[in-house]
């Protein structure tokens, strides 16, 4: 099976299958064995290299990569010194730096701006990293690393380790592993745990199911290390959802096949959270002569803050910096394929349906509803003017609404039909979303509302809750 990224985006690691991912690492491998030997694949090509945060791994891999592919870098490293820092959208940024070079490679502090600069850019675009959002890219060396140390990437167990709710990289990778049926165990520094969106999200789309362990203090922390939940695929084990607390104990003496270590992400956490920083967890010696680690490896996207202790890089079961080395061939198949100047042939293989992307109906209404993160691109003042509010809709119980740039949730409250009831003006009427008539709405029909008052500024009327009967309007 032959296959062809040309033209691609990459902004989430869901924008690539299963396949699509194997086919990444083939050609990699391909490239790895004769880097030096690339340097015309990519020649007469043009990659903008634009990070507006501090990166040191992902910038120089990202350049290393397009140099030794044969093409060039325009780049940029600081806002301050583009026309963004003069109130400049991000939407004509795009236009303009996607008229210049074949192929842009974002990194920005707002969580959606990669997908903005996709939306508006006529080249293809990466995200190297969106806020606390995701990073795809260190997506595919992780797994890489993971699957050259364990020659497969279906059925292990891997342990996230550190800052969970901010670390950009465990939320794409998170998503990539419950893919490729992957038993995650999420064992976060207190107050860092991983976001109720991501949990939702795996859960929901990929089948999945938690079990948080809410047991005594003192045998939460009896395992390898203290454990907040367990997730399981499908395919895995039964033994949780039967007798959770036992299970959960069985798992830990098992041990883990990777356990991926992360750092406090200073630079994003609320000043409410500074007194956590404290209770960070380390990785050491000490805590790696447990026998369930006797075979883990150990990974970190970098850089290191003092969670990971230089005394584990004599170890043999430390990949990180075998893992930093994987960025330049990844990144070099990865702009290869998004550029047209590769396509891989691999076989082809049945993908298991919780690996499938889900579509869901989408909600973009003009009707006041609108991302309450702050750290979104569609909330800020600069892009205002341009983005339209856009979500999907994942749940009816509750009405969930996932904003389309960053992925939080929101639960408005209040909901109506754009098919009023025999088309008269006097039957405009909105209910509470927790009402029956939200089973009643098609989605293309549905109108929603964060308030009454916004509700009753477009001409609804409060309806009265009668006994559902009749089809979806």
């Amino acid at each position: 099976m032959v296959i062809s990224l040309a033209k691609r985006d990459l902004i989430t690691i869901e924008d690539l299958s299963n396949q699509e991912i194997e086919a990444v690492f083939a050609l990699a491998d391909e490239m790895a064995e004769g880097l030096r030997e690339q340097s015309n694949v990519c020649r007469g090509m043009i990659m903008a290299s634009l990070f507006f945060e501090p990166s040191t791994r992902t910038r120089m891999s990202f350049e290393a990569a397009m140099n030794r592919l044969g093409g060039r870098v325009i780049s940029v490293m600081e806002m301050r010194n583009t026309s963004l820092a003069k109130g400049e959208s991000i939407a004509d940024m795009a236009r303009v730096v996607g008229s210049y070079a074949d192929i842009i490679v974002i990194r920005h502090p707002w969580e959606g701006a990669a997908r903005v600069v996709a939306d508006y850019a006529d080249v293809p675009v990466i995200n190297a990293g969106d806020g606390g959002h995701e990073h795809p890219s260190q997506t595919l060396l992780d797994l890489y690393t993971i699957k050259k140390e364990r020659k497969t990437l279906e059925g292990l167990k891997i342990a996230l380790w550190g800052d969970l709710k901010y670390g950009r990289t465990v939320h794409s990778l998170a998503y990539a592993l419950a893919r490729f049926g992957a038993t995650m165990h999420f064992r976060p520094s207190a107050g860092f745990e991983m976001p109720e969106h991501v949990i939702r999200k795996l859960t929901a789309e990929y089948a999945g199911r938690l079990e948080r362990y809410n047991g005594p203090k003192e045998e939460k922390e009896k395992g390898l290390i203290p454990l907040d939940a367990i997730y399981v695929t499908p395919s895995g084990p039964h033994q949780l959802a039967n007798i959770p607390a036992v299970g959960i104990q069985i798992e830990l003496e098992k041990g883990v096949d990777a356990l991926y270590v992360t750092r406090l992400q200073k630079e994003r956490f609320e000043p409410s959270a500074e007194g956590l920083k404290k209770g960070y967890p380390v990785v050491d010696k000490k805590l790696f002569k447990e026998k369930g680690f006797k075979e883990t490896i150990v990974m970190h996207p970098l850089p290191r803050v003092g969670e990971l202790a230089y005394e584990m890089d004599s170890d043999p079961r430390s990949m990180y910096f075998k893992q930093a080395a994987g960025g330049v061939p990844i990144r070099m198949a990865l702009l290869s394929l998004l550029l047209g100047c590769k396509t891989v042939d691999i076989p082809e293989s049945k993908v298991p349906s919780f690996a499938k992307k889900m579509e869901h109906p989408v909600y973009k209404r003009e009707t006041g509803v609108k991302c309450q993160n702050e750290k979104c691109v569609s909330v800020q003042e600069t892009e205002r003017e341009y983005i339209k509010h856009e979500f999907q809709i994942v749940s009816n119980e509750p009405l969930t609404l996932r904003c389309v740039y960053c992925e939080h949730e929101i639960h408005p409250p209040y909901i109506a039909s754009s098919k009023w009831h025999q088309g008269l003006v006097e039957n405009k009427r909105y209910y509470k979303a927790d009402s029956f008539m939200l089973g009643r709405i098609k989605p293309e029909n549905l109108i929603i509302f964060n308030s009454e008052e916004k509700a009753q500024h477009q001409g609804f009327k409060l309806g009265k809750r009668v006994k559902p009967v009749g089809n979806a309007k």
